[in-house]
C-alpha cells in the first residue's frame, strides 16, 4: 500500500492506469463474500451475461453474472427476488464503475438450508445409511412398477409417457403424496410404506426441478428412513442433474432427472423385441441345422438298417459256411494227426533195438577200428622214419665221422669263409672224437664270383 501512495504521489497517471490500480487494490483486498440483497434493473444480455443490481434500504452496487455462471445456475433471475451472492469485489474500468462480478447464487435464507443439509447428510451417512453395500440392483425386468409424486407434478407425465414409450406392459400403481410445503416428508414416507405393501418390484420416487426450499421435503430425515426401511428398491428421480437431495443418497439408485428414472427401471420394450427377433433368427437357424444335422444321421443310418429276415437269412448264411469251415477244420486235423501218428510210428519201429543186428555192426565197426589204427600206425612210424633219417643226414656228428672238422674262429663262432681270419689267430678244431687248437699261419681268400 505504501508504493501504491508513493507511486500515486510521484507519477502523473492516465485515467486507464487510475482505473486499473484501482481495480488491483479491490481485487487483492476483497477475497470472494456472500453478500444479500434484493435484485433490480435485471437485464440478460444477448450474449448470455446477466447484469443488475443488488439493493438495500440505503444503498446499491452494479453486479454482473458471466455467460459461464449463468448457464449453471438452473433458475431464472427476476426483478424483486431476495437473494444470497458469491461475488469478488471489482472494477469496470472502461466506465470507471465499481461492480461485483457474481461467481454464484442462491436464494436468501438459503445458506442456512444449506448447512443443515449438510450436517444431515454427515450424520446419517455416519449411520451407514448410505452404504454402497445395503443398496439392492433393480429388477431387470420388472412387471409391476409403483411411483410416489404428486398428481398434479409435471415429472409425472414425463414419467408416464416415458415408461409408456418403452414398456407399455409395464402395470403402474400411483401413491399420490404431496412434494413440496409443510408436513410433505411425514406424507411422502407414508406413501412409500404404502407402495412397500403393493406387489410391486421396484418404486420411482420422482419430482420436478425447484430450489433447495421447494425440494427440502425430500432432505427431511423420515424420507430418507423410509426409503431405507423399504423392502422394494427405490430409484430416485429428483430435481435436474444439478440437484441433490438426502433421498437421492439414501436411494438405491439415482437418477439424473426423473425421465431419467423411468428409462433407468424399464427395459426398452423395442429394444428387448429387437433381440428377441435376434434371438428366435439364431433359435430358427440352429433348429434348422439340428434338422439337417439330424436328417443326415438318419440317412447314414438307414443305409445300415437291415430287415430283420434279411438278418436271419445273414446269419443262417453265417452259421452254415462257419459250420463248413468247423467241418473242414476238423477233417484236416484228424488227417494231420493220422499222419503224425504214423510217422511216429515208422520212427518207433526204425528205433526199436535189434541184439542181433547190433552185434554184427558193432563187430563191423570194431573191424574198421582196427584196420583204421593199423593204417595210421603205419602211416606214422614211416613218417617217423622218414624224419630220423632226415635228422640223421642233418647231425653235424655223423659229418664230422666222416672226416670233417669244425672250425671256432677267435669270436666263438664257427668259421665259413677265411677271409675273417689273419695270420696268427687262434683256432679251436672239433672232430668227431675230441679237439684240437690251431693257429693260423696264411690266410688264402676264396676269389669273389664275376
Amino acid at each position: 500500500m505504501t508504493s501504491l501512495i508513493s507511486l500515486v504521489n510521484d507519477s502523473i497517471l492516465s485515467v486507464s492506469s487510475l482505473n486499473r490500480l484501482v481495480r488491483d487494490c479491490l481485487e487483492a483486498t476483497f477475497p470472494l463474500t456472500w453478500i444479500n440483497g434484493e435484485i433490480s434493473n435485471l437485464t440478460y444480455a444477448a450474449s448470455g451475461h446477466v447484469y443488475f443490481s443488488l439493493k438495500d434500504a440505503a444503498a446499491q452496487v452494479r453486479c454482473v453474472m458471466w455467460r459461464s455462471r449463468a448457464q449453471l445456475l438452473g433458475w431464472r433471475l427476476e426483478n424483486g427476488q431476495k437473494i444470497e451472492a458469491r461475488v469478488l469485489v471489482s472494477f469496470y474500468e472502461p466506465r470507471g464503475e465499481f461492480q461485483l462480478n457474481v461467481e454464484a447464487v442462491r436464494r436468501a435464507g438459503q445458506g442456512d438450508l444449506f448447512e443443515r443439509f449438510l450436517q444431515m447428510k454427515a450424520r446419517l451417512e455416519n449411520e451407514g445409511l448410505f452404504a454402497a453395500e445395503r443398496k439392492r440392483p433393480l429388477p431387470v425386468f420388472p412387471r409391476h412398477l409403483a411411483i410416489v409424486t404428486s398428481p398434479q407434478a409435471a415429472a409425472l407425465r414425463d414419467v408416464l409417457t416415458t415408461l409408456h414409450r418403452r414398456a407399455p406392459h409395464l402395470r403402474i400403481t400411483l401413491f399420490p403424496t404431496p412434494v413440496q410445503g409443510e408436513g410433505t416428508g411425514d406424507k411422502i414416507a407414508t406413501a412409500l410404506a404404502q407402495a412397500n405393501n403393493c406387489d410391486c418390484d421396484a418404486i420411482i420416487l420422482c419430482r420436478g426441478g425447484g430450489s433447495i426450499e421447494d425440494l427440502w421435503a425430500f432432505n427431511e430425515e423420515c424420507v430418507a428412513r423410509a426409503i431405507v426401511a423399504s423392502s422394494i428398491p427405490v430409484i430416485a428421480g429428483i430435481g435436474h442433474e444439478t440437484d441433490f437431495t438426502i433421498a437421492d443418497f439414501a436411494a438405491d439408485l439415482r437418477a439424473p432427472t426423473p425421465t431419467a428414472a423411468a428409462e433407468l427401471v424399464s427395459p426398452d420394450r423395442d429394444a428387448l423385441l429387437s433381440r428377441l427377433a435376434e434371438l428366435q433368427r439364431h433359435l430358427a437357424r440352429r433348429m434348422e441345422r439340428s434338422l439337417a444335422e439330424q436328417q443326415q444321421r438318419i440317412d447314414w443310418l438307414a443305409t445300415r438298417l437291415i430287415h430283420p429276415a434279411d438278418k436271419i437269412r445273414q446269419r443262417n448264411a453265417d452259421l452254415q459256411s462257419l459250420g463248413n469251415r468247423l467241418r473242414l477244420a476238423l477233417r484236416r486235423q484228424s488227417e494231420a494227426s493220422q499222419l503224425r501218428l504214423s510217422s511216429i510210428g515208422q520212427r518207433f519201429s526204425t528205433s526199436r533195438p535189434h541184439p542181433k543186428k547190433l552185434a554184427e555192426g558193432l563187430a563191423h565197426l570194431q573191424f574198421r577200428l582196427n584196420s583204421q589204427v593199423r593204417w595210421q600206425f603205419s602211416q606214422q612210424m614211416a613218417k617217423l622214419n622218414s624224419l630220423s633219417s632226415g635228422l640223421t643226414q642233418l647231425d653235424p656228428n655223423a659229418v664230422l665221422a666222416r672226416g670233417y672238422a669244425l672250425a671256432i674262429g677267435p669270436d666263438g663262432r664257427a668259421v665259413r669263409d677265411a677271409a675273417t681270419l689273419t695270420p696268427g689267430n687262434l683256432l679251436k678244431l672239433s672232430f668227431a672224437r675230441g679237439s684240437a687248437q690251431a693257429t693260423v699261419n696264411q690266410v688264402v681268400a676264396m676269389p669273389e664270383a664275376d
